[in-house]
């Protein structure tokens, strides 16, 4: 399998998921960024980190991309999703603004 094209900074991001790298994670996010996992929200840099710690790299998770489709500024990778936490296969929606992620919308793939 062809490993999919992805559009910086999703694909910098995805890296530093994978990589555990939890300072360019936060970086990632704009200041007034959130996170909508399964319908639940987390708004802000400090809900986004707590929420990670516990459910996405706290759980050591891996991100495998399948498929990446961008529309204007929103960016939806989709892919297998393992962690002591969940697993599955994931949709990951971005909306971007600028360089940044605006929002992060996880859903099953």
């Amino acid at each position: 399998m062809t490993t999919p094209r992805i559009p910086e900074p999703i694909a910098s991001f995805l890296t530093a998921v994978n990589g555990q790298d939890h300072d360019a994670f936060i970086c990632a996010f704009t200041l007034d960024a959130f996170v909508d996992d399964w319908g639940t929200r987390y708004h802000g840099l400090d809900a986004i980190k707590t929420w990670s710690d516990r459910e996405l790299l706290g759980a050591h998770g891996t991100f495998t991309a399948e498929s990446v489709s961008v529309e204007g500024a929103t960016v939806t990778v989709i892919g297998d999703w393992r962690s002591s936490f969940a697993n599955g296969p994931s949709s990951f929606r971005f909306a971007l603004n600028g360089s940044k992620i605006a929002s992060m919308t996880i859903r099953e793939g």
